[in-house]
């Protein structure tokens, strides 16, 4: 079965940085669209980025833009989130997906999903 584990979460002052990683196992990996989601308490699921299965495609929320890097290590079947100047808004669980295209990913539907990491940003 298609198994995506986030980690690299925790807890950082406002302006500070982390990266996320999500290891992928059971699929085609490299043959995947992969991107990450946040959720903050009491909020919708929100977009966060998205890159294509060469990692030539990106996409990036506007709330994000410029802060966040997505990247991904096909040898190595993970896939990151470079996460700089945060904010305490930026605070939430932050999930992992995959899909078929940037589309699909961007869509939120179908496809896998991680459980989740915790990233708690303090001002």
């Amino acid at each position: 079965q298609v198994q995506l584990v986030e980690s690299g979460g925790g807890l950082v002052q406002a302006g500070g940085s982390l990266r996320l990683s999500c290891a992928a196992s059971g699929m085609p990996y490299s043959t995947y669209a992969m991107g990450w989601f946040r959720q903050a308490p009491g909020k919708e699921r929100e977009f966060i980025a998205s890159t294509s299965w060469r990692g030539t495609i990106t996409k990036y929320a506007d709330s994000v833009k410029g802060r966040f890097t997505i990247s991904r290590d096909n040898a190595q079947n993970t896939v990151y989130l470079q996460m700089n100047s945060l904010e305490p808004v930026d605070t939430a669980v932050y999930y992992c997906s995959a899909n078929t295209d940037t589309r699909a990913v961007a869509a939120g539907t179908n496809g896998y999903w991680g459980q989740g990491t915790q990233v708690t940003v303090s001002s």
